[in-house]
């Protein structure tokens, strides 16, 4: 076995993993507190979610570096090396709404790139994952859609913009409603990423900066499906990139412009 299966079958092990840990609590009585804001909210499903995702990895590669929003794990990517990248519950203010979009998610990185990702959203019933050959829903291949026609297009507005930030967040619903055939918006990053990757949506977008455990695993599997991601410029994104652009490739030109408009609301406000 290569080292990237390996590592492709334990990112989804971790996955699975965590994600039973995150079902096990879900609609139960837990307690939500709250990290940098109001709507910044934090439980201890997610740090158990997070503690049972990092045992499942280190029973195959235990000298591995983690990269997780909970406790004291990294919070960027290295450059160099091979690293692990996690949200234990991706959505958590969906999560705390007893709403089912959220998830479980866990990358296998190394030197920086993406080698294999798995999202497991366990209220939904669904497994998104990637590897060296392709992007997978639930064990069958998925792609990107091939809808050219942004009047046909569902996109989404994701990575959530502060209170500090509300007229970017209406620019992102105006221009893309304006652009689009239709708009979604999930409430859990990862999801929506996936949803790109299997042809739900033909894209999402955002101008803020996005944390890796956010972005690496869709954006992963986006491209093994075929489809397109990039900054704001339209070079190729990577986790350390200021927004993100993620589309089906062919609408990526228009959604590329619409993460622009939303970006000169935030350069007109400095």
């Amino acid at each position: 076995m290569s080292d990237e299966t390996g590592r492709a079958a334990v990112v989804e092990r971790a996955a699975r993993a965590g994600a039973a840990v995150a079902e096990e609590h879900f609609r139960r009585d837990i307690d939500v507190e709250t990290k940098g804001g109001k709507t910044d909210v934090v439980t201890e499903a997610d740090r158990s979610a997070q503690r049972r995702v990092i045992e499942t990895v280190r029973e195959t590669y235990p000298t591995d570096a983690f990269v997780g929003e909970e406790e004291d794990e990294l919070k960027a990517v290295p450059d160099s090396g091979p690293a692990w990248v996690i949200d234990p519950i991706d959505g958590t203010n969906n999560y705390v709404r007893n709403i089912r979009v959220f998830a479980t998610s866990v990358a296998a990185v190394v030197d920086g790139e993406p080698v294999a990702a798995a999202n497991v959203l366990p209220a939904l019933g669904d497994v998104y994952t990637s590897d060296a050959d392709g992007a997978y829903r639930d064990g069958d291949p998925v792609s990107v859609s091939d809808v050219a026609d942004p009047e046909r297009a569902a996109v989404a507005p994701t990575i959530w913009w502060g209170f500090d930030r509300r007229d970017e967040y209406a620019a992102a619903g105006g221009t893309l409603v304006e652009r689009f055939g239709d708009m979604r918006r999930f409430g859990c990053a990862q999801a929506t990423l996936s949803m790109v990757a299997d042809g739900s949506l033909e894209g999402a977008v955002t101008n803020v900066d996005c944390n890796p455990w956010d972005t690496v695993a869709g954006v992963h599997m986006i491209r093994q499906a075929g489809g397109t991601v990039t900054d704001l410029d339209g070079d190729r994104w990577t986790h350390d990139d200021r927004g993100l652009v993620a589309s089906n490739g062919d609408l990526h030109d228009e959604l590329l412009a619409a993460a622009r408009r939303i970006d000169e609301v935030r350069d007109d406000d400095r």
